[in-house]
């Protein structure tokens, strides 16, 4: 079993969608039939994603609290969050440890005085007041991972759109530059794509890959 995705409700599905947008989250599905609509999005290189829509779950728009994002930098998170017109809490910790609400003032400002994973955060909200939690966990505590025990099987149909998606940016990049390998743009493509990028941004990734490595293919 894996946590795949978090339910929780908006009271304006467009305005929500605009604004996981603008966090640079991927767009997975917007699905409209009759009274209902649902839309899934998900964090860069997170396997967990989110769905909110109408007719999803009870409308109390605001009732999701401390959902957690890990992060490893925690200071550029929130500088990256910030420069998207995000308001983002200053650094804190919890007095009793992460997340014991059961003490009086529990959060104090500042990073952990002990530099310590896990201990570290900052919060913001969605415009429905879903909260959310940014954790800096720079090394995780050993056996907080799983370890993989068969190759993950591949979407034979997802496959094959990303691989035309990639053919026809490829194409345009073929077509103003000197002779190279295609699979030397393919695969800087697919990797950025695989980690959350959007077409656009895959394909320039791609481009800088081929003319940093083979400078002599540009033109």
């Amino acid at each position: 079993m894996k946590l795949e995705v978090v339910l929780f409700s908006v009271s304006n599905v467009d305005r929500a969608k605009a604004f996981y947008e603008n966090l640079g989250w991927r767009l997975d599905i917007d699905i409209a039939e009759g009274d209902f609509r649902g839309v899934q999005m998900t964090p860069p290189n997170s396997e967990a994603s989110i769905i909110f829509g109408k007719g999803v779950t009870a409308d109390n728009p605001g009732s999701a609290h401390s959902l957690i994002l890990a992060v490893d930098d925690l200071d550029t998170a929130r500088e990256d969050l910030i420069a998207r017109g995000v308001n983002v809490s200053e650094v804190f910790h919890y007095t009793g440890g992460p997340f014991n609400n059961t003490v009086e003032n529990p959060r104090i400002l500042g990073r952990d005085p002990q530099g310590r994973s896990y201990f570290s955060f900052a919060s913001f909200e969605d415009l429905d007041g879903n909260v959310w939690l940014l954790q800096e966990i720079k090394e995780r505590l050993p056996d907080r991972e799983w370890e993989l025990t068969q190759a993950r099987a591949a979407d034979v149909a997802t496959l094959a759109d990303i691989l035309r998606e990639t053919a026809e940016y490829h194409d345009h990049y073929e077509k103003t530059h000197a002779e190279h390998h295609w699979w030397d743009w393919y695969a800087p493509y697919l990797s950025a794509r695989q980690n959350g990028s959007s077409p656009e941004e895959a394909a320039a990734a791609a481009d800088r890959y081929v003319e940093d490595v083979f400078p002599v293919l540009s033109r």
